[in-house]
């Protein structure tokens, strides 16, 4: 029985919602997310699915987020439409981003009274569907614990199988029909052997929210594809120019057109939203209709005075971009098109249109990167300060499946946390540096490159309480004849008791 607290929190929710679609149907989904509610109510992705399940005639879509920061970990998940358990269900379809939420699965299904394993659950527990972006990528480690993977664009294929996995006259019937599907990974049937990603008609562009909320990261916040995929071929990203077909372009006046008349926060969401044709007239429209307006991705190439202007005009006070490499020979080895003079000028325009300060991404770790690549990161990046503040927000690179630097060695902890205190040291008192934990940058280098032993383990290291030492230590038990590739294991013991980040 949830908890009344829980069902207050609840019921508050759904009042401030704007958009949610109330509906009663034979076939009952639930739709969850292994993390909390903020979180997945800004997830674009998650949203979409839930269009499609409640546009299927017969299907009612319900929806079960991890407990708030803050709550019991173990809090059993209900569904906010009707309070029910996700063990209520005869299918649980979960969105999965990235490779640290592997464990989120774990979490729900746990806290649900559902087996987290596959091979441990029968005809009484619900099949469990999964799909997402991490699909695009490397979704093995999930088949330890998911029945069936939609692989890639899921929206057209999402109705179809919870269709077929909640009407089938058994858990056997509904997996051998789904195995016949293109794009749909079955692990039982198919073992390690993936099929391609599903690309959707272009017809179906654009994704775009289902309910605003006040309740997220982006609170209130309308968000809609400008673009799907990427026209760019860099190095590092799964969606680079050759996933799906590149880059397709929603027309400005069908994006327009999908924006309602009360939305006064518009999100444009995209791999590449500031390649877009038309982007600085959509966003200074939006602007001069008096909505503020947030763009996912901003390339220092496409910042011209007057992108940088109708930002302003549209409420930004940072301009924030991608440096993505410390140093211009990394640039090139991304092969990223930013180049210094890209970065200078986006510096000068973000001050002459007076916005408070330049955010830079970048990747350390990187290839054949050295010390000489991170003082020439500290002497580019103390000059752009004379210009306008700057901050630096970095991430350990982690090679991931499908992309040119697939097998690219995690540069190790030790290293990137060497360059990480190198670079603030450099820019102590001049520039802003924050940067994730190279510790779980680690652990998701191991899951982006491993399988389904890599997978299996993440159930070992969340029932050991989830630390960093236990993710270490479950990698390091898997059997030496496991098919895995051959991963680096970290040997350091200092400060192994954080948690991952939510």
């Amino acid at each position: 029985m949830p908890s009344t607290n829980l069902r207050t929190l609840i019921r508050q929710r759904l009042a401030d919602e704007v958009g949610r679609i109330p509906k009663q149907a034979p076939l009952r989904i639930c739709l969850a997310y292994p993390s909390p509610y903020h979180v997945a109510m800004s997830s674009l992705g998650f949203q979409r699915v839930y269009r499609a399940l409640m546009d299927h005639p017969d299907m009612a879509c319900e929806r079960a987020f991890l407990p708030d920061e803050g709550r019991p970990a173990d809090e059993a998940p209900i569904t906010y439409e009707s309070l029910a358990s996700l063990s209520d269900f005869p299918v649980v379809a979960i969105s999965v981003a990235y490779e640290l939420e592997i464990a989120g699965v774990i979490r729900l299904l746990q806290s649900s009274r559902i087996p987290p394993l596959r091979q441990d659950r029968d005809r009484r527990h619900p099949l469990i569907l999964a799909g997402g972006p991490l699909t695009f990528s490397n979704p093995l480690p999930l088949a330890p614990f998911v029945d069936v993977l939609i692989l890639g664009e899921a929206e057209a294929l999402a109705p179809v199988v919870c269709e077929i996995l909640a009407t089938a006259p058994s858990r056997h019937d509904a997996l051998a029909s789904l195995a016949r599907l293109d794009h749909v990974f079955i692990p039982e049937l198919h073992g390690d052997q993936m099929p391609p990603v599903a690309r959707v008609d272009d017809a179906m562009l654009p994704a775009y929210s289902a309910i605003r909320t006040p309740h997220t990261e982006l609170s209130d916040m309308f968000l809609i594809e400008t673009e799907r995929g990427c026209s760019r071929g860099c190095s590092y990203c799964v969606m680079r120019r050759s996933t799906n077909g590149g880059m397709r372009i929603v027309p400005k006046d069908v994006i327009l057109g999908h924006i309602p008349s009360d939305a006064r926060r518009v999100g444009l969401v995209g791999a590449a939203v500031s390649d877009h044709p038309k982007i600085v007239e959509i966003v200074r429209e939006l602007a001069e209709q008096g909505r503020e307006v947030g763009l996912s991705s901003l390339r220092p190439d496409r910042l011209s005075d007057d992108f940088v202007a109708a930002l302003k005009l549209a409420g930004y006070r940072t301009l924030t971009t991608a440096m993505d490499g410390p140093s211009e020979r990394l640039r090139d080895m991304l092969e990223r098109r930013a180049r210094v003079k890209h970065l200078v000028a986006a510096a000068e325009r973000a001050r002459t249109h007076g916005m408070d300060r330049l955010k830079l991404y970048l990747m350390i770790g990187l290839p054949t990167e050295t010390d000489d690549d991170i003082d020439e990161c500290i002497r580019f990046t103390s000059e752009l300060s004379k210009i306008i503040p700057v901050a630096l927000g970095i991430a350990p690179f982690c090679a991931k499946r499908n992309t040119p630097l697939d097998g690219a060695p995690f540069a190790g902890i030790s290293t990137v946390d060497q360059r990480l205190e190198r670079l603030r040291k450099g820019l102590r008192g001049r520039v802003d540096v924050r940067s994730t934990s190279a510790r779980w940058a680690w652990v998701e280098y191991v899951l982006a490159q491993g399988g389904i032993a890599e997978g299996r383990a993440v159930l070992d290291a969340v029932q050991a309480g989830g630390t960093f030492a236990a993710y270490r230590r479950a990698f390091e038990a898997i059997p030496s004849h496991a098919p895995r590739r051959k991963l680096a294991v970290v040997r350091e013991t200092s400060s192994c008791s954080t948690h991952p980040p939510p």
